[in-house]
């Protein structure tokens, strides 16, 4: 699994890591940790968007989401 952590990092920065996890590791499971509600809302999107499935996990003040095709 890839992992791709944006904590800390305003939009679109964490939506541009995942668009380039996703091109660059193509069919893997990728992890996402972002930080802020409105990062995780738009990776959402983005990802749903393009056909591909993602669960997300509330830890404290962060979100990880999961993301597989």
């Amino acid at each position: 699994m890839y992992e791709v952590d944006a904590r800390g990092l305003s939009c679109p920065e964490p939506l541009i890591l995942v668009s380039d996890a996703l091109k660059s590791h193509p069919g893997e499971k990728l992890k996402v940790l972002v930080s802020e509600p409105h990062s995780r809302t738009n990776i959402e999107k983005f990802v749903k968007s393009r056909g591909l499935t993602v669960l997300v996990k509330e830890t404290g003040s962060e979100f990880e989401l999961t993301i597989e095709g």
